[in-house]
């Protein structure tokens, strides 16, 4: 990254920690979001009742969930998720019966503290326990919610060494913005990594299946890595910066400035690594 060259600070007024999140700039990539999710779902075995009872923890805006009713259409499936604005796009687009007579619904949950009120065949997330430090210790009791030969499933992003996030952590800590960002652009440390995960499970009892991917995304338009980072890794600095504008503007034109640097774009488009990584964990039958 470049020196900061202006180490005039920005004041910090207090606002929210949680971040505010935005369905719409979410699903700006719905279909490189939905992959990985696509992927996972591919290795969760049958589930161990019909009709089977799925909880989807951090069902953002609905669409995965969705998906879930598609492999399971006589499921009912409950998505949790922490924020109102993707709770509420999730209810007006797929609440409601199914077509194999199943139902899907949609509740407020937070996950660092979700634990089963009822016994599950499935419980899975998708792109969410990297918010929820500490969610490996709920393992044991989101496995303890199963039934009998039933399955936690998870992917989280595994790309926090990426020059994307490297970038914004090492720019939320400059002087410039160090009083009011200093630790929002670096939330991730708790994320373990795959063989940690596995042992993790297998402790459990579990037969586990974990791997990684990364996948090389073609991301297309002007400044479309930053146009990716605003839907998730960027929340917390938006919120956090809230309804200043002229702060915004000014974190956001130092950002695209490092992105572009990262981050050059090839003659069909910007080449995005996304690594991630997976789990798909069966409790004993």
């Amino acid at each position: 990254m470049h020196a900061d060259t202006a180490p005039a600070r920005i004041p910090a007024p207090g606002s929210p920690s949680t971040p505010t999140w935005d369905p719409q700039q979410y699903l700006r990539h719905a279909g490189h979001r939905a992959r990985p999710f696509l992927d996972l779902l591919n290795r969760i075995p049958e589930l161990p009742a019909r009709p089977a009872r799925i909880a989807d923890l951090g069902c953002g805006p609905g669409n995965v969930t969705a998906l879930l009713a598609e492999r399971w259409p006589e499921a009912r499936i409950t998505g949790f998720d922490l924020s109102p604005e993707m709770l509420r796009r999730a209810d007006e687009e797929y609440a409601g019966p199914t077509a194999g007579g199943g139902r899907l619904d949609f509740r407020h949950g937070d996950l660092a503290h979700w634990l089963p009120e009822e016994t599950y065949d499935l419980i899975v997330s998708n792109a969410a326990l990297q918010w929820v430090p500490g969610h490996p210790g709920s393992f044991a009791s989101w496995v303890n919610g199963l039934r009998p030969g039933g399955t936690l499933a998870f992917q989280v992003p595994g790309n926090f060494t990426a020059p994307s996030h490297r970038i914004l952590a090492e720019l939320c800590d400059t002087p410039r913005w160090r009083d009011r960002l200093a630790g929002h652009g670096a939330r991730y440390v708790h994320l373990l990594e795959p063989a940690e995960y596995l042992a993790r499970l297998i402790e459990l009892g579990c037969s586990a299946d974990v791997w990684e991917t990364t996948y090389h995304q073609l991301l297309t338009g002007t400044d479309p890595v930053l146009d990716w980072v605003k839907g998730t890794a960027l929340r917390p600095v938006l919120t956090r910066l809230g309804d200043d504008r002229a702060a915004v503007d000014l974190f956001l034109d130092e950002y695209r400035e490092a992105l572009r640097e990262a981050y050059p774009p090839g003659p069909r488009g910007t080449v995005f690594p996304f690594r991630r990584i997976f789990a798909v964990a069966r409790k004993e039958a």
